[in-house]
């Protein structure tokens, strides 16, 4: 008896060994399968297709910069494909990897030989020189976007905080407003807006939170993209609104929009205009002046946007006099006598572009979403997590993250150009299913069944994303495939998503189309 026919008799044998079990409908037989390859994430094989056309997949492993001389070390792709499939799987802990080890379909389409452990990653990451791993992701990081930058855009910078919670490298108590006198890391990310998608961020200890902090960075982002590429206006709050970091993007002409802090040269500003007239309406119930200010510091005045807005409804102020009585003091906005208010909310912004009011208003409200970006990346994804104890592998897991944050969004956007869905709704929608792997006569089949109410129209999708990244294929040569599929995807997302046409591949796009259905 050959050794393929005893191992199918063995499968077959431990198939029939059943166990019974109660249960309120009857009691029913529970067969355990140990032979069968599946996966809880089976639709994940198109987003790995996705990968391999573009050749985003196999240059991220070719450029890596971890070197093993071990021959019983694990390999560059084991080692990638877990941490990979980790973040996809929306883990936050090194320890979260055992989940995906049992997973005997996704690590084989990424051609890895096994999934490692959580101390074979760490140890990976380790070994991987800090400089070089850096320049590595932040190369890559900057490719993800990079063919989307040559219509107009505008860069979002920010700052958000990660508490921790041992010892680690840079955990400092500093600015923390969820938990006051908690350590933590400072954040310092560079946004496309609109997109959401990442080209930089870079993390520090606790204590270095400030627009100066991050500036760094910022030119950094900004010196590395083409001339043709750059940001129409980089946009931040009050953090940024400083000499320091507005004089480097005049030195380079780069537009930008901040908010200023209510200093007191700022209020005198705001009591000064407040009882002039010719104030022009700046959306969303706001009225705005243009105004001149030159604050402590700087070398010249800047043109600054006054916005101010009608309190709705009313506020209660609470304040404690000396001996420890609280005061209060009521506002109220008597909204039958139009515009006799008692209370006005203000802002102002610091620019150098020559927008209008309106248009400066609602630039700077659209700044909002960059707060649904971070709160996706730290709530959804592994940003509130992969902690270490050195700096170092916590710059990578932070870049990493983002990295892949980037590929799954653009890919969630060929599948549904309409809207933008987070990874709550697009992971259980796209990836969610079990996949059963099958052979037979050298044919490898993946059986998907469905785990949500909308897997028919998941099906439909994924299939039509298929289609056009293998029609897109297959009018390339060879020896171009990665890059220009790529770049068709960039130009099909540019045309569907901001309506920048014609594309550039107008062939490829009707056969796409026509094959796709869309």
């Amino acid at each position: 008896m050959g050794e393929s026919k005893r191992q199918r008799i063995r499968a077959e044998e431990s198939l029939q060994r059943c166990a019974g079990v109660q249960t309120p409908a009857g009691k029913i037989q529970v067969r355990w399968e140990t032979s069968s390859a599946a996966t809880p994430m089976g639709q994940l094989a198109y987003f790995i297709e996705f990968l391999g056309l573009t050749g985003l997949w196999s240059r991220w492993t070719e450029t890596c910069p971890l070197a093993y001389t071990s021959p019983n070390a694990p390999g560059i792709a084991d080692i990638l494909g877990t941490w990979m499939l980790s973040i996809l799987a929306g883990h936050k802990r090194y320890a979260h990897v055992t989940v995906i080890r049992g997973d005997g379909v996704n690590p084989g389409l990424l051609e890895m030989n096994k999934v490692i452990s959580e101390d074979a990653l760490r140890r990976a990451l380790s070994a991987i020189p800090e400089d070089k791993g850096v320049t590595w992701l932040d190369r890559h990081l900057s490719d993800s976007v990079i063919p989307l930058l040559d219509v107009p855009w505008i860069l979002d910078i920010d700052t958000t905080v990660k508490p921790l919670y041992g010892k680690q490298e840079g955990a400092v108590v500093s600015y923390n407003p969820k938990k006051p006198g908690r350590p933590s890391h400072s954040y310092h990310t560079y946004l496309m807006a609109g997109l959401r998608l990442v080209l930089g961020v870079e993390v520090k200890a606790g204590n270095e939170h400030t627009g100066s902090h991050g500036l760094p960075g910022l030119l950094q982002v900004l010196d590395h993209l083409p001339e043709d590429r750059r940001p129409t206006i980089v946009r931040g709050d009050c953090g940024f609104g400083s000499d320091t970091l507005m004089r480097p993007l005049e030195e380079r002409q780069q537009g930008y929009l901040f908010k200023l802090k209510l200093t007191k040269h700022v209020k005198r500003l705001i009591e000064r205009l407040f009882r002039e007239r010719d104030w022009t309406d700046a959306g969303q119930g706001w009225e705005g002046r243009d105004s001149e200010l030159r604050l402590t510091g700087w070398e010249s005045p800047r043109r600054v946007a006054v916005l101010r807005r009608p309190l709705k409804g009313g506020m209660l102020i609470a304040q404690e006099d000396p001996s420890g009585q609280q005061l209060l003091g009521f506002i109220e906005a008597d909204r039958k006598h139009g515009k006799q208010m008692t209370g006005y909310e203000y802002a102002v912004l610091v620019t150098n572009l020559d927008h209008e009011i309106l248009s400066l208003g609602q630039l700077y409200r659209d700044r909002a979403d960059a707060e649904n970006a971070f709160d996706e990346l730290k709530n959804q994804w592994g940003w509130g997590g992969f902690t270490t104890h050195d700096l170092h592998r916590c710059q990578l897991s932070a870049r990493a993250v983002a990295l892949i944050y980037n590929w799954w969004s653009l890919f969630v956007r060929l599948a549904s150009p309409e809207a933008r869905r987070e990874a709550i709704t697009s992971r259980p929608w796209l990836m969610s299913s079990i996949g059963r792997r099958t052979e037979h006569a050298g044919q490898t089949t993946i059986t998907l069944t469905g785990l949500h109410a909308h897997f028919d129209q998941a099906r439909q999708v994924l299939m039509q994303v298929s289609a056009r990244l293998q029609a897109w294929a297959k009018e390339i040569a060879e020896q171009l495939l990665d890059s220009t599929v790529w770049l068709c995807v960039c130009e099909h997302l540019k045309q569907t998503i901001a309506a920048v046409g014609p594309p550039k591949y107008p062939s490829l796009l009707a056969i796409s189309e026509g094959n796709c259905g869309f």
